[in-house]
């Protein structure tokens, strides 16, 4: 068999986009190149590899088994190179994180800051997921580490994944002072939703998503008068009175308190989440993986110290 890092890293992109044009993008390679090694794979395997339709591929099952093993060789690949570092220089790291967006807009951001900051010579890819796809992801080897929000019950399930307790966060109502819900000791979503309508985050973003979910469960939906995207320019919203926002105590404590809002918290069982750091069990991660990992801990445990 004849094949080499580079088709190996080519069909990782195509595992990950399910486009073929994109993975070749991501490859710097041409289209003609790309779809040249693919053949070269599966005369390789003497089996087909992609299932090639009017928008993307879809990978067969001896597919989903070759990207399976990719994504072992190259985790392997970063092993031995935090191995040898000690040894030798000009070698990058990489590390592929999965986040929420209580992490994406809370400590993640200064935790990487200092990461990459003391080590210059590692590279961080970091994507905002919803947790159950974050679960997905890190079960199947996609990415390294993900960072999770689940309720206190254990809603996200973790079978195959060592997770680690960060902290407990709620989401809550933002109200400016003078609004008749700022006097509320608490309230739920699906007694708000209809009579009031509010100001989120782009529709991309994964805590938008839950939210939208949350209310379907009973339901509902959320009126959304503007979709931003940052915390800090939805609170702004509410402070100007164009609505009401829902969003996690830790980032509300950064943005809204500034701005003088009112935090509500939420009655609802789903609003109380469990922030968890996620890996897959029995996996070793390159050392600078694991070197991360205490920066997110430390920076996990100065954000709640604060809080």
């Amino acid at each position: 068999m004849r094949y080499d890092l580079v088709d190996l890293r080519l069909f990782l992109h195509i595992g990950e986009t399910l486009n073929l044009t994109r993975a070749a993008e991501k490859s710097f390679l041409s289209l003609p190149a790309a779809s040249a090694r693919i053949k070269q794979l599966e005369d390789a395997f003497q089996a087909p590899l992609l299932l090639r339709q009017p928008k993307g591929v879809q990978l067969t099952s001896a597919g989903e088994m070759l990207l399976g093993h990719a994504r072992e060789i190259f985790r392997s690949l970063e092993c031995m190179h935090s191995d040898l570092f000690p040894y030798a220089k000009g070698i990058k790291g990489r590390i592929r994180v999965l986040a929420n967006t209580t992490a994406t807009n809370s400590f993640l951001p200064d935790a990487l800051s200092r990461f990459l900051g003391d080590n210059p010579d590692i590279d961080v890819e970091l994507e905002e997921h919803l947790s159950k796809d974050i679960v997905t992801l890190i079960s199947s080897g996609a990415a390294d580490l993900g960072i999770v929000a689940g309720d206190v019950a254990g809603d996200v399930p973790m079978a195959g994944l060592e997770a680690t307790h960060l902290f407990t966060d709620e989401l809550v109502l933002l109200a400016p002072t003078e609004h008749a819900l700022a006097a509320r000791e608490h309230v739920s979503l699906e007694s708000i939703v209809d009579s009031y309508r509010f100001v989120g985050l782009n529709q991309s973003s994964a805590i938008q998503s839950f939210l939208d979910q949350a209310a379907r469960k009973v339901g509902k939906r959320i009126s959304l008068r503007i979709q931003l995207g940052s915390f800090d320019a939805v609170c702004r919203m509410v402070a100007a009175g164009v609505g009401l926002a829902i969003m996690p105590m830790t980032c509300a404590q950064r943005f809204a308190q500034p701005l003088g809002l009112k935090l509500v918290p939420l009655e609802d069982a789903w609003a109380r989440r469990e922030i968890r750091l996620v890996k897959r069990a029995g996996r070793d991660l390159p050392q600078f993986g694991e070197l991360l990992i205490r920066y997110l801990v430390d920076a996990t445990a100065a954000e709640v110290k604060q809080a």
